[in-house]
């Protein structure tokens, strides 16, 4: 439920590439990586399902209330509890059978050994589901759960593909649009080459170009809304995946 920064960041960019690539995803519309899942899905024009541990009458958390109308233009939500159903802690355990059986695979994106993700992860494997993990630092809790998963069989994802190839899906990869980023001014360029992956904050990238912070601010905060940054925690900044270099970026 208390998703990092980096967990965030990691679901947000694979289960993009999966929706584009036509993959359902199926999460809890639980608070933390469920909701970023969903959200990510949505956001990249794919398809997703909501799996409730209550009646369908009822939207839990109720922050989730918009997400889940969203969820149903998009997708379904479903349940094997009849309205009025209240959310009960012996529900979330039972409804995970559900979202694991529903799917090909299971993907634990970061998890504490004591999260229940990894029951997901356990009840995948009795229903023969392949059992996907993202590794996090050694020094975290919050990827005990997922190396641990490693540690004991589960495929080690760095990427969208490695899921893709594991379940012989790997000719849907071609279906996705590989956006083009050219930057609209001198600025954008300057400012791409000063991104990447990991988080940046604003005042280094001030420094290492040289431009005064509220050219910095005003211009990134462009470049957000057109899908080129992101802002990830407080003032830090990260490149989104299509404009990464690696993907055919344009910076000169």
């Amino acid at each position: 439920r208390r998703a990092t920064v980096y967990g965030r960041q990691v679901t947000e960019e694979i289960v993009a590439d999966l929706a584009r690539s036509r993959i359902t995803i199926v999460s809890g519309l639980a608070r933390g990586i469920d909701s970023v899942a969903h959200h990510s899905a949505l956001e990249a024009g794919g398809r997703t399902i909501a799996v409730f541990a209550c009646g369908l009458d009822i939207v839990y958390p109720s922050e989730n209330a918009n997400l889940a109308r969203r969820i149903i233009q998009q997708g379904a939500l479903i349940s094997e509890y009849p309205l009025g159903t209240r959310p009960r802690a012996d529900n979330f355990p039972r409804r995970n059978r559900i979202m694991s059986g529903l799917s090909l695979g299971v993907l634990i994106t970061e998890a504490g050994k004591t999260s229940g993700a990894m029951i997901t992860a356990h009840l995948a494997l009795e229903q023969n589901r392949e059992v996907f993990a993202i590794p996090g630092s050694i020094l975290s809790p919050a990827s005990s759960g997922t190396n641990h998963l490693i540690q004991e069989g589960a495929k080690l994802v760095s990427d969208y593909n490695d899921i893709l190839e594991e379940l012989n899906l790997t000719a849907v990869a071609h279906q996705m649009e590989i956006r083009e980023v050219v930057p609209a001014s001198d600025t954008e360029a300057l400012l791409l080459k000063q991104l990447t992956a990991e988080p940046t904050h604003i005042d280094e990238v001030c420094r290492n170009s040289g431009l005064p912070v509220s050219v910095v601010s005003s211009t990134l905060t462009m470049m957000e809304l057109k899908g080129l940054v992101k802002q990830v925690g407080t003032m830090n900044y990260v490149l989104a995946r299509e404009a990464r270099e690696e993907y055919r970026v344009k910076v000169d």
